[in-house]
């Protein structure tokens, strides 16, 4: 069994996906002091099967478990990545994300950043299964599976910038 940094992001709803770009932009700079290159900054919608498919290489993805979920559910389509019906659980898909993505020597990629998901979970007939926690401003979940520091200066950035909702790190048995 290996170890982990767990990471999760929030910001509130009325901070714009521009200020969010701007603090990543400026974060993008110190990533690439710390030796990632190549770096990258994306503010993107989810608009199209196409974005959706890239979305879901993103990682950062929520998970929601609710018995409204259990059973067979036809989601409208784009919502939901996967459905576990005995479990009522599902990965959703946001509908637009401001990511920042390093890459390590070994071309390693690691996401960094904030996503926007829908308000409710909705059949494809258009019928509200259920509101969704997400709703109510950007999240980001992640983890990496490496002792490097350089992700914990990363995510220092975000603490620093009150964004930080919580940090888990195996390697050093902290809790943030």
């Amino acid at each position: 069994m290996g170890l982990s940094y767990y990471y999760e992001f929030k910001a509130p709803a009325t901070v714009t996906a521009s200020e969010l770009e701007q603090f990543l932009k400026a974060l993008e700079f110190k990533a690439k002091t710390l030796g990632f290159s190549p770096t990258s900054v994306l503010n993107v919608s989810f608009d199209t099967p196409e974005r959706r498919a890239f979305a879901r290489r993103l990682g950062g993805g929520y998970y929601v478990t609710d018995e409204r979920l259990l059973g067979h559910i036809r989601f409208l389509d784009g919502q939901v990545n996967h459905h576990n019906a005995e479990a009522g659980s599902v990965r959703l898909v946001p509908v637009r994300a401001v990511i920042l993505v390093v890459t390590d020597a070994s071309g390693c990629e690691s996401c960094f950043g904030f996503m926007q998901f829908p308000a409710c979970l909705v059949d494809e007939s258009g019928v509200s299964i259920m509101p969704l926690p997400t709703c109510d401003g950007w999240v980001f979940k992640d983890h990496i599976d490496t002792p490097d520091p350089r992700y914990r200066a990363i995510v220092r950035e975000f603490e620093q910038a009150g964004y930080l909702a919580s940090s888990i790190d195996e390697f050093t048995s902290n809790t943030g």
